[in-house]
């Protein structure tokens, strides 16, 4: 018997709606498989904490992690009631960035039954990989002089290590689809750092001769997203850049309630984390009707990091037979509650044959 230790945080909003859904999903795929378990431990840190103890989570809060297998996240934030700088970075980044989550994962897809923005969506079936810890969103800068004088800095940092690590990622994930990488660059209007990013990538490139390359202007590649996102594989992306194109990826989809993400920890000395991409959506909270898509997609990810990608596979297939048949929540057009979709997965979920989901 297979058993993963798996540290679920709800957080804030609608994620303690999900998150517990999803939770129910994952342990029917237990069932299902036979020779997996997950024990699951809950913690409490979110912006109600903040205002009980003035923090996001207890001094010994990432000790405490640290010996789970991964963290599953709901979402984070309720600026009601305590600014969003204060929410992210006293939880989700703190976590991000010391366990070492160095990569993020964001695929977008057409799912079926799922109404896409776009006239034409021709099937895209995209993965952003984003650099996760350097780029623009580096905590080096800050503020000086007042007034008309007051001034900001704030740098991007792109080093060899996390730039080639991101792009070896994002080549090993390609070899695994379509064979082709599209890196993210604006190197016509950065001086620095994107010609570094462009040189780095062509030396990965070298390595990987069977796969196929190109390399896009962030704006060029924002306008392909909406006008021709079928020609896309595997995108590499800074941290600003990744972020941008996967919220984009996620709205040509149809809603940013069903798309999924992934922060990895490359060298297994932490856990890695695994989120939607949606916030806590406080308007909805208590309404039954929030979209679990998200998270349960989000679930497959979390299969897929621990080798169980048959069953992955079959989650996302189920998952899409629901949405298929019309079973939504209001958010895509649908009439279903939050628990009506998730019942229905799980019901496909037993009548799949056993035979077809057991892992390798």
């Amino acid at each position: 018997m297979k058993t993963l230790k798996i540290a679920a945080i709800p957080g804030d909003g609608i994620g303690k709606e999900v998150v517990p859904a999803a939770i129910d999903v994952l342990n029917t795929v237990s069932d299902i498989h036979g020779g997996l378990t997950f024990d699951f431990t809950s913690f409490p840190w979110s912006c109600e904490y903040y205002l009980e103890h003035n923090k996001m989570m207890p001094d010994d809060g990432m000790e405490r992690l640290q010996d789970f297998d991964s963290i599953f996240l709901g979402a984070v934030g309720d600026s009601n009631l305590v600014p969003d700088h204060i929410s992210l970075w006293g939880l989700l980044i703190k976590i991000r960035r010391e366990f070492d989550q160095v990569i993020n994962i964001r695929p977008a897809k057409v799912m079926s039954g799922v109404r896409s923005p776009l006239i034409n969506p021709k099937d895209f079936d995209i993965i952003v990989v984003r650099e996760n810890s350097e780029g623009e969103y580096s905590a080096i800068g800050g503020n000086i002089y007042n007034g008309e004088d007051e001034l900001a800095i704030q740098n991007a940092v792109f080093s060899r290590k996390g730039t080639e690590r991101v792009m070896r990622y994002a080549f090993e994930l390609a070899a695994k689809r379509k064979k082709h990488v599209t890196s993210a660059t604006k190197s016509n209007g950065i001086t620095y750092s994107m010609p570094f990013w462009d040189k780095i990538f062509k030396e990965i490139a070298k390595e990987y001769p069977e796969i196929s390359t190109d390399s896009q202007h962030i704006d060029a590649l924002s306008a392909f997203f909406v006008t021709r996102p079928e020609r896309f594989d595997v995108i590499v992306a800074s941290n600003l850049f990744g972020d941008i194109l996967s919220d984009l990826g996620a709205a040509i989809m149809g809603n940013i309630g069903i798309a999924p993400s992934a922060n990895i920890n490359v060298n297994g000395k932490y856990p890695s984390m695994f989120e939607p991409v949606h916030g806590s959506a406080p308007d909805i909270v208590g309404k039954g009707i929030a979209n679990p898509i998200g998270q349960i997609w989000t679930a497959k990810m979390m299969l897929d990091h621990f080798g169980e990608e048959d069953l992955g596979n079959t989650l996302l297939t189920v998952i899409e037979s629901v949405t298929n048949d019309g079973i939504l929540t209001p958010d895509l057009g649908g009439k279903h509650s939050t628990k009506e979709v998730t019942n229905e997965i799980i019901k496909r979920l037993i009548a799949v044959d056993k035979k077809g989901v057991h892992s390798k």
